[in-house]
């Protein structure tokens, strides 16, 4: 009896320790499953990267659920505010949104300077590494960014017998803009001016000055400001700005040949590759003139990076995946050239993709000039109030295009601003 009992336990604690191993093993395979958060071409960035990644990690698997964008940050911030229940490894963020989440969820995002990620800062151009990280610690992966430029129709401009590569100033461009439109009847550029205001933001960053100042300061007041908010109106006085309807406007009248140029980020290479393939070879690309000679050329309008929950059960395996992400040359040369999602890793910048010329664009080297300017990008201050002053942007281009004067339509906004999120204003 003693025998048989003395081997009953013996295969029980043999069963246990068998059926413990299993479990181990099973929970060892789920923890190199993670998931994330992504939209559009992101999704397909991602996954791409993660076939390559499990090439040196088998086991490793990633889900991605394609939600839409304000999908992902009403989820996200209900996650955040529920202690991160619900949500991803992995969670795509725009980087004008990264600040404010950190600043309203300071213990919400793993800090991925304590896994070592500061050894990679320099692949990143200064103004994105600001982006991503806070207090000296970064919260965020750094992938596409948005360098902007002129997209413009070479053949009005030469119709027009005007020199783009001349045009080094927004003076000059607003003369340049009058001859076109005498000539050819197309409109300098296009603006959704009660809705949106992109070209306000790109000068803005430019000058290097924004919403906010370093400090989180409202910064309408900023001579700056008032300087790029003034040329608009002198475009507009001019009647050299198309008022277009939202996102769909914008792109109407790249196809229809109504405007000139195109001030946006690099990300609109593809929307007119894709939505204007008939004028292939008409387009080129110059830099956004500067505000007196020999100033400053380099913005960036949006971008994104990645960031990875700090209730993320797997942040380890997430942690090494995107570290491979944001800093493989490959898998950004392939989001690029397959999804146009422009990188910020610079070590791309010397590769074939950005040196070569580029056909639909004349056989201009388009990428080597938007690659050049990464590097003099200053860094554009959100702040968690950042929709809150795009608001009160919007609403005060609005009034100088109603007629008001642009110093005192931004003094206004400052105000409004200030009481809605009880922030100082910059005085200057």
């Amino acid at each position: 009896m003693k025998k048989v009992s003395k081997l009953f336990i013996t295969l029980i604690a043999v069963m246990l320790i068998a059926a413990g191993c299993s479990g181990g093993d099973d929970a060892s395979g789920s923890d190199k499953t993670i998931t994330a958060w992504a939209w559009n071409v992101n999704v397909g960035a991602l996954e791409e990267a993660a076939e390559k990644f499990k090439e040196e990690n088998p086991g490793f698997e990633l889900k991605v659920e394609d939600i839409g964008r304000l999908d992902v940050y009403d989820k996200l911030s209900t996650g955040l505010a529920a202690g991160g229940i619900g949500l991803p490894d992995i969670v795509l963020v725009e980087d004008d949104r990264i600040q404010g989440y950190v600043e309203a969820f300071p213990q919400g995002f793993l800090n991925l300077s304590d896994k070592g990620f500061d050894e990679h800062k320099d692949l990143f151009p200064n103004f994105k590494q600001e982006l991503t990280s806070k207090n000296g610690d970064f919260y965020a992966f750094s992938f596409d960014a948005g360098p902007a430029g002129m997209f413009y129709r070479r053949d009005l401009f030469e119709q027009a017998g005007v020199d783009a590569e001349s045009i080094e100033t927004w003076d000059q461009f607003l003369e340049a803009g009058k001859k076109i439109k005498e000539e050819t009847g197309a409109f300098a550029m296009p603006l959704d001016k009660f809705k949106d205001d992109p070209t306000f933001r790109m000068m803005l960053n430019q000058l290097d000055a924004y919403y906010f100042d370093s400090e989180g300061n409202i910064d309408f007041t900023n001579p700056k400001a008032v300087q790029a908010m003034d040329m608009l109106k002198q475009f507009d006085d001019e009647g050299l700005i198309k008022d277009v309807d939202g996102w769909n406007g914008v792109v109407s009248s790249t196809i229809d040949g109504s405007v000139a140029t195109v001030p946006f980020g690099a990300w609109y290479y593809g929307t007119i590759v894709d939505q204007a393939k008939d004028s292939e070879g008409d387009w080129g690309v110059f830099l956004l003139p500067a505000f007196e000679e020999g100033g400053n050329r380099a913005s960036n309008l949006g971008g994104s990076s990645f960031m990875i929950p700090a209730a993320s059960k797997n942040a380890d395996v997430a942690y090494e995946f995107m570290e491979f992400f944001s800093t493989n040359e490959d898998v950004q040369l392939t989001a690029m050239d397959k999804y146009g999602l422009f990188p910020s890793l610079s070590s791309t910048y010397d590769s074939d993709v950005f040196t070569g010329p580029v056909e639909f664009f004349g056989g201009q080297d388009i990428w080597k000039l938007f690659a050049d300017e990464m590097s003099d990008v200053p860094t554009a201050y959100y702040t968690q109030d950042y929709s809150l002053a795009l608001d009160e942007s919007i609403k005060a281009q609005a009034d100088v295009f109603n007629g008001k004067d642009p110093k005192k339509a931004l003094e206004e906004a400052a105000k409004r601003l200030s009481d809605r999120t009880q922030r100082d204003v910059n005085s200057h």
